[in-house]
């Protein structure tokens, strides 16, 4: 496991996973909301974005959480390992909302990226039935077959599955 693309719901936990394996893995951790936003949460252009993604999954080892549906074949083609973190709908606004209690708005330079409204919300609210599908089948036609893929489905299962990657490692 050396190039790792973590993808799901916003509130699923994709950035603790980034900063654990990638703690782990000593490899370096990309969070893609920290590449798209700048500090006043101005978009970088989609081409540059590319680029950039283009850039980090040609070094030998990485680690890179966000989802961008758009660019995620970038990563795809070139990762060993996909997870999907798959949380329930619960989960993931549990999620959100106890980031943004425990944090606070704003960029926080580890991962947490926090500006809640009601976009962000619609958004984790149908994930599941809108994006999810759309996410696995970009993971089945660039990955399936060729990188391995792992489901983590709740908070419990993600915790088990790094402690026993932690212990290959060691």
């Amino acid at each position: 496991m050396k190039k790792v693309a973590i993808v799901g719901c916003g509130g699923s936990g994709k950035s603790h996973v980034a900063r654990e394996l990638g703690r782990i893995l000593d490899a370096p951790v990309t969070h893609l909301d920290a590449a798209f936003y700048d500090d006043e949460w101005n978009a970088l252009p989609m081409d540059k974005f590319t680029e950039v993604q283009r850039e980090l999954v040609a070094k030998p080892r990485w680690v890179i959480d966000g989802n961008y549906n758009s660019t995620l074949p970038v990563r795809l083609e070139a990762c060993d390992t996909v997870i999907l973190m798959d949380v329930s709908t619960v989960a993931a606004l549990y999620g959100i909302f106890s980031r943004q209690i425990r944090h606070g708005a704003g960029h926080k330079g580890n991962g947490v990226h926090n500006r809640i409204h009601w976009g962000v919300i619609k958004y984790v609210a149908t994930y599941r039935r809108k994006m999810r599908p759309r996410v696995v089948a970009k993971i089945e036609e660039y990955a399936a077959g060729r990188a391995d893929v792992v489901l983590l489905a709740n908070r419990r299962q993600t915790r088990r599955w790094l402690r026993k990657v932690a212990a290959e490692q060691s």
